[in-house]
């Protein structure tokens, strides 16, 4: 019975139908607008950091979906939570700059933490990690 609640809850037909996928999805966008207004010299630094992070959530999350395994479908989403941590480190750096004002960086941090949580959530659904019952240490 915890199999079939497992596979029912993590496999889904298309990673597009996965909450954390759409949260991820709507917070790239939302950094990609909040971005558009930092100073030209940022082109290339801290504003294309938090592009680049935002991106890589949505995207860890899809291929996380398409692993074979649980065991790698966790790795992926251990990726997209990693992602997560950078992307709040950078949005709190781009607000102590005065790059984002004190509405946008909670904005985006909040929905950060909701994407977190539904990535745990999933991690929580999925199989654990099986040490080899030869490597225990007693």
């Amino acid at each position: 019975m915890a199999s079939w609640r497992v596979r029912s809850m993590s496999r889904t037909r298309h990673y597009r139908d996965l909450i954390a996928w759409q949260k991820a999805m709507e917070l790239a966008r939302t950094i990609y607008q909040r971005t558009e207004e930092f100073p030209k010299s940022e082109t290339f630094g801290l504003r294309m950091q938090l592009l680049r992070s935002a991106v890589s959530v949505a995207s860890h999350i899809a291929e996380a979906h398409g692993r074979l395994n649980d065991v790698e479908m966790r790795k992926g989403l251990g990726s997209a939570r990693a992602a997560i941590n950078e992307l709040q480190t950078q949005t709190e750096l781009a607000a102590s700059l005065g790059f984002f004002d004190d509405s946008a960086s909670t904005e985006l941090l909040d929905l950060g933490t909701r994407v977190a949580k539904l990535i745990n959530a999933l991690l929580g659904v999925l199989e654990p990690e099986r040490e080899p019952a030869n490597s225990r240490r007693d």
